[in-house]
């Protein structure tokens, strides 16, 4: 896999097993020169964002990569469904520990066959999570990596984000279905090589900052 350090909006992910994996909260960096960001900058006020991503949705015909940002997290079936005609490009996992920062995995997916490319990339995020569990530094991060390698085996509710391609009509559609927060077009022409993706939380309401790292491992998932 070339690393393009534009693909993604931090210069300093891992790239493991085809994704690209960092820790939600742990780096915010901006996106480098002549790449556009999609998402809320760091700091931003969640509402002033959600209006400002409204707003860049195109009319018409127009086709535009747009990152699709959810009010929950999704299983791989719920996220097919809000994305039926648009093409499903990329797909970012998060699983959501209660108060734990947890890895945030993209992957891309050729878009023909969204249910079965969105369980699959699960599966093997939970691969990855399980190495990265065994290479941890400490027994905390191998446990949280552990847990998250568990849930995404089991098929969680684990989409965070979608990066999608479609007209505007279609992005439209999308921004109305039930699951959608919010739908964030990127500039006419962009290519996909000049987009960071930087997805809002679902938990995030207030601003778009760290999220908490204090809460407990689940009992039932330690190791």
């Amino acid at each position: 896999m070339r690393w393009r350090a534009s693909g993604v909006v931090l210069a300093l992910l891992a790239a493991v097993f085809g994704c690209t994996v960092w820790i939600a909260g742990q780096h915010d960096e901006p996106a480098p020169a002549g790449v556009q960001r999609l998402g809320p900058e760091a700091g931003e006020p969640v509402a002033i964002y959600l209006r400002r991503a409204g707003a860049s949705l195109p009319a018409g015909h127009s086709a535009r990569w747009a990152l699709v940002q959810l009010d929950s997290y999704l299983t791989p079936e719920r996220a097919a469904e809000l994305s039926r005609g648009v093409r499903i490009s990329k797909v970012v996992l998060r699983v959501p520990l209660p108060r734990l920062q947890t890895a945030l995995i993209t992957r891309d997916l050729p878009g023909q066959r969204p249910v079965a490319e969105l369980a699959g990339a699960q599966r093997s995020a939970a691969i990855e999570r399980l190495a990265a569990s065994r290479a941890a530094p400490d027994s905390r991060h191998a446990a949280v990596a552990a847990a998250e390698a568990a849930q995404l085996k089991q098929g969680c509710a684990c989409v965070l984000a979608l990066l999608v391609f479609g007209d505007g009509d279609a992005l439209h559609l999308v921004a109305k279905r039930p699951d959608a927060r919010v739908v964030q077009a990127a500039l006419p022409d962009t290519s996909v090589e000049d987009l960071a993706i930087a997805p809002l939380l679902p938990e995030q309401s207030d601003i778009a900052g760290p999220v908490p790292d204090d809460g407990p491992i689940p009992v039932a998932l330690r190791r």
